[in-house]
């Protein structure tokens, strides 16, 4: 039976007066604060297209496809650093998914027992909260020696393929993917398990009553049902790793060209602003706040990706 409010007791209509209050509070500070945040980025968007409006008004959609950058004369062009983050991130992509997404279900289910999982768990967790510095000195000192060597065996076995065809020489693009990769694997990983532990108990009961194997289970039933999750997790690592600066400026070499080996120097937007925005003066500081604005614009598109392809999915 439905309670007529109109024969509540004066405490319980307070109460009840007091609890719709303070849900209405509660609606319009999440407004304020989500109104606040969208506010946030249009102003930094702003501050960052006003400071990039001389190149732009210079070089146009050029600056987007040429390759010089020369403070000299003044010619700049971002192709090399967009090539190389994406390339990058990509490359980090590739290896950090399948063991991020590995690792999540071998924490979300019991293969393990729970005081193994818990402290896998938070380690796992310890690994985003290295910062990125120390990564790149660990790059620089661990893992450069390490790939230096693969890399010769890789152009010596497979020259042939453009991949390889140029002999490693330290800093390079794949050293600066393995790195996002490692540093983007707490992200994965973390959100994906969320997504899978965060699922009704009667999905797995359910598909395990009907007779399928726990493997069936996990890859045909429980990974499509937390799929959105994962697709969320995938985007938002992908954009950490196109916005990471100061391990990536430490282990990609810095070089402004364009080399289909991964074995080459290369360069990233954010490794070009963090080694010359202190020094830059005139256009050149213009230019860098398009470059700025350029990699801002590829973030927003990673997320406006992500956001249709959770719809799409949600909507199967």
């Amino acid at each position: 039976m439905t309670t007529n409010y109109y024969n509540l007791s004066p405490e319980t209509k307070k109460r009840s007066d007091l609890d719709k209050s303070l849900d209405r509070g509660f609606i319009w500070l999440t407004k304020i604060f989500a109104l606040a945040i969208a506010a946030i980025l249009l102003w930094i968007a702003f501050q960052v297209g006003t400071s990039a409006l001389p190149a732009i008004q210079q070089f146009g959609l050029d600056f987007l496809i040429k390759s010089d950058w020369n403070p000299v004369n003044d010619n700049y062009g971002v192709l090399p650093a967009i090539y190389g983050t994406i390339v990058s991130s990509l490359i980090g992509l590739l290896i950090a998914v399948p063991i991020g997404v590995g690792t999540a279900i071998l924490l979300s289910e019991n293969f393990l027992p729970s005081q193994v999982r818990l402290v896998l768990v938070f380690l796992v967790e310890l690994l985003a909260a290295i910062p990125s510095v120390v990564y790149g000195v660990w790059g620089i000192f661990v893992l450069i020696p390490i790939l230096t060597d693969l890399g010769k065996w890789l152009h010596n076995s497979l020259g042939w393929i453009p991949l390889f065809n140029s002999p490693p020489t330290g800093p390079g693009m794949l050293p600066a993917g393995v790195i996002l990769a490692i540093m983007t694997l707490p992200i994965i990983t973390a959100i994906s398990r969320d997504a899978l532990i965060s699922l009704p108990p009667s999905l797995r009961q359910a598909a395990l009553g009907l007779g399928a194997t726990r493997w069936e289970t996990i890859f045909k039933v429980l990974i499509p049902a937390a799929f959105s999750g994962i697709v969320s997790a995938v985007m938002l690592a992908l954009g950490r790793a196109m916005g990471e600066t100061m391990a990536v400026t430490m282990l990609i070499g810095n070089s402004n060209n364009i080399k289909i080996s991964l074995l080459a120097p290369s360069n990233t937007i954010s490794s070009l602003l963090a080694n010359q925005f202190s020094e830059a003066s005139g256009l050149q500081v213009s230019a860098l706040m398009y470059a700025a604005l350029v990699l801002f614009l590829l973030t927003l598109l990673v997320n406006i990706l992500a956001e249709f392809i959770v719809m799409r999915v949600q909507r199967l």
